[in-house]
């Protein structure tokens, strides 16, 4: 976080003060306690400021109308307060999906996606700006990784969304651009401040990280025993074809992956989600829906099977319905539990990285 945010006066703070991040929207309410102490200032003054930061929803420091002036000027000596900005907005005239291109504060672009269900509202957001895993289906990698998002970058994703709707936000999916276990103690973070009941108070069985299968981090994410859904992207039963849609599969193979997933389900007892994008002619023949079988049957799991988006970049098709069918039909047959996800927002940039692809092939074109 330090060479993304740096104190514009480091005599505000006492230097025993040991924080992890000087951006104060990525503090816990522990933590931004502690720091309140540290200026000289009583605790009931941290759970105002957080309550104005993570409830309220506030954009600047002047905006907490009952914190004292003077308190308000040293916690922006410290840093600034994390807000992306909104820079494109796209709705989708079929379902009423909105995808959202939003400005970091050093000038990079990140995406979220809002979708209305009867159940609630659900906010898939970015955990990277840019992704290097390289997913050939995928248009959040093309341009690389520029960097991780921080913390209060996550959330504020979700916060500009629930206020420009006036509607709240109970479901969140980290299936954005980039790979969130490649920013993992970012995200870790991010989700005790998500679901913190003195902030936005989202429950971890309403939020959904998605890997495309490090299987370390797998392990680890295990071992926190957290009640969030866990979202592997598969996308091929076996490793050859595997390596040739994804590259991680370079280094973890699908057998790693599985015992991975294995050891997750035995960890947390909470059911593990496959996502498999059907690829006309690649993936989506019956000879791999036996292997896909085969490689899960038994596993507390789910299958989620998607028609993949085509990007200009690549020359993958979409499978067609009767094929998408069939694939899915044989898999519940067999006792696997499968679902073909709704596509949203195809009427506008709505897959993964294409507003953002969309907006720098604009600008590099100037």
């Amino acid at each position: 976080a330090s060479d993304v945010y740096k104190r514009q006066d480091s005599s505000v703070v006492d230097d025993s003060l040991k924080l992890p991040y000087e951006d104060i929207k990525s503090l816990t309410k522990a933590e931004l306690t502690q720091l309140i102490g540290a200026l000289g200032e009583k605790k009931f003054r941290a759970e105002q400021v957080y309550d104005w930061i993570h409830r309220k929803l506030i954009t600047d420091y002047e905006d907490m109308k009952n914190v004292p002036k003077l308190l308000k000027e040293k916690l922006a000596d410290i840093s600034p307060l994390t807000v992306v900005t909104q820079v494109d907005k796209q709705v989708s005239a079929i379902d009423g999906t909105a995808k959202y291109l939003f400005k970091l504060a050093d000038g990079n672009l990140i995406e979220s996606v809002l979708m209305r269900y009867r159940f609630g509202n659900s906010v898939c957001i970015s955990s990277q700006a840019g992704c290097r895993m390289g997913c050939r289906f995928c248009a959040s990698t093309l341009n690389g990784l520029s960097r991780s998002l921080l913390p209060s970058e996550m959330l504020d994703q979700i916060y500009r969304i629930q206020a420009d709707t006036g509607e709240r936000v109970s479901h969140v999916v980290i299936m954005g651009t980039g790979e969130p276990f490649d920013n993992y103690e970012n995200v870790r973070r991010f989700i005790t401040l998500l679901t913190d009941e003195n902030g936005i108070n989202i429950g971890a069985r309403n939020l959904t990280i998605s890997t495309c299968g490090i299987v370390p981090r797998i392990r680890q994410f295990a071992d926190e025993q957290l009640q969030v859904n866990l979202a592997i992207s598969l996308h091929a039963p076996n490793d050859e074809l595997r390596k040739t849609l994804m590259p991680v599969a370079n280094k973890y193979s699908i057998e790693e992956l599985m015992d991975a997933c294995r050891y997750y389900v035995d960890k947390t007892s909470r059911r593990i989600t496959y996502e498999y994008s059907l690829v006309k002619g690649v993936n989506d023949g019956k000879e791999q829906a036996l292997e896909l079988i085969h490689l899960i049957k038994g596993m507390n799991c789910h299958v989620n099977l998607i028609p993949v988006n085509p990007i200009k970049e690549r020359d993958f098709k979409q499978t067609e319905g009767p094929q998408i069918s069939s694939f899915k039909n044989l898999l519940e047959k067999n006792g696997i539990a499968c679902t073909i996800r709704r596509e949203m927002g195809r009427d506008i940039d709505g897959a993964c990285g294409q507003l953002r692809k969309s907006h720098l092939d604009e600008d590099n074109a100037e």
